[in-house]
């Protein structure tokens, strides 16, 4: 039995996010069905983590057990061919017997993107959250240090979050400019259910003034969701990269 390991690319837009679930469209099952395909066996893909519907990838990693002899370099082309050009595999990899997609994760890196320009964007409107008014960044990336470190980020978590404790570390919190984007990216052992975009629309509530970098501490520690900022819209949100 050999253990193959993926990296994901997918265009989150028209999925009902990545788990698979009856009648609706989902990453998890588009993969799933495509290998069944390719190999002949019911095959189970094991995620990182479940994206959102609407949330894209560059870097998710998933891996499924087979008894295919397929060569792993053909691995690759073999699935992409049975899927949609939303979902790309961008490497398939064997690896050890006990490597487990979600157990052996490290940390995670989020991005956020928002088009801060007056009219937004036709072509990119489905990669990235349009914010007309100026964003102040200088205060954006001060108030994002406070997030670093291990805190409760229960006031940033939504509703229907079934992790029992919301202690998370932040690695790295990171603000930065390219023309009329703003990039939030985020480096974590683990996220919250809309964590990133509620810390992502916290940032914007700092960009206009709303709050300002140093009450983000006191945020964090009052642990109530009202004091934090709105959650941020899906389509605005990528999973970047998934350490091991």
């Amino acid at each position: 039995m050999r253990n193959i390991k993926l990296i994901i690319e997918y265009d989150g837009k028209g999925f009902n996010g990545w788990q698979k679930q009856p009648n609706k469209l989902n990453i998890q099952g588009e993969i799933e069905k495509a290998i069944g395909e390719i190999t002949g066996e019911g095959i189970e893909l094991i995620a990182s983590g479940r994206t959102d519907a609407g949330v894209h990838s560059l870097g998710q990693t998933a891996n499924f057990k087979t008894n295919s002899n397929i060569q792993i370099d053909k691995i690759p082309f073999a699935i992409n061919s049975k899927l949609k050009k939303s979902i790309r595999i961008k490497s398939a990899e064997e690896v050890e017997e006990r490597f487990h997609s979600r157990y052996s994760v490290k940390s995670k890196k989020y991005r956020y993107t928002i088009n801060n320009s007056l009219h937004g964007t036709a072509i990119y409107r489905d990669m990235e959250y349009h914010f007309p008014i100026k964003l102040d960044v200088e205060k954006m990336k001060e108030a994002a240090k406070y997030f670093e470190g291990e805190h409760d980020f229960k006031a940033f978590k939504a509703s229907g979050t079934s992790s029992k404790s919301s202690v998370r570390k932040i690695y790295k919190a990171e603000v930065f400019e390219n023309e009329d984007r703003v990039y939030i990216e985020l480096t974590g052992n683990g996220f919250l259910y809309n964590m990133v975009r509620i810390i992502s629309g916290t940032l914007v509530d700092v960009g206009v003034g709303k709050i300002k970098p140093e009450e983000i501490k006191n945020i964090i520690e009052s642990k109530k969701r009202e004091n934090a900022g709105k959650t941020l819209p899906a389509n605005g949100l990528c999973l970047v990269e998934v350490i091991y």
